[in-house]
């Protein structure tokens, strides 16, 4: 048994291994993920299903770790009983500031246009 899983590594490099279980790993994360979404309209615990499908994909993905944290941040508002987290809140605070950057720019040329 030993000689044929050394056998199985000395053909394979590093790199190949790193890519098959970056793939395993997305594949599991993924399908994790896909099974909560479902359980947001069947019955099951959806709200511990999608976090746990994002911290699988979490160990290879930085995006995922980003989501992970704004779950972690919402879910502890929400059970802290905190002023409840937006949509907006979710988009990122540049992406936000241009917006009210526009809306300022906008309600100061309103104000000067004469009627």
């Amino acid at each position: 048994m030993r000689s044929s899983i050394k056998r199985l590594f000395s053909r394979w490099h590093l790199d190949n291994i790193k890519v098959v279980k970056r793939v395993i790993v997305s594949v599991v994360g993924a399908t994790v993920v896909l099974i909560g979404i479902a359980l947001l309209v069947l019955p099951g615990p959806a709200f511990v299903v999608i976090p746990v499908g994002l911290a699988i994909l979490a160990t290879e993905y930085a995006w995922a770790r980003r989501w992970l944290r704004k779950v972690r941040r919402i879910a502890s508002d929400v059970v802290s009983g905190r002023k409840r987290t937006s949509i907006s809140d979710l988009v990122s605070s540049s992406h936000r500031g241009e917006d009210e950057k526009g809306a300022a720019n906008r309600a100061e040329h309103q104000a000067h246009t004469p009627e």
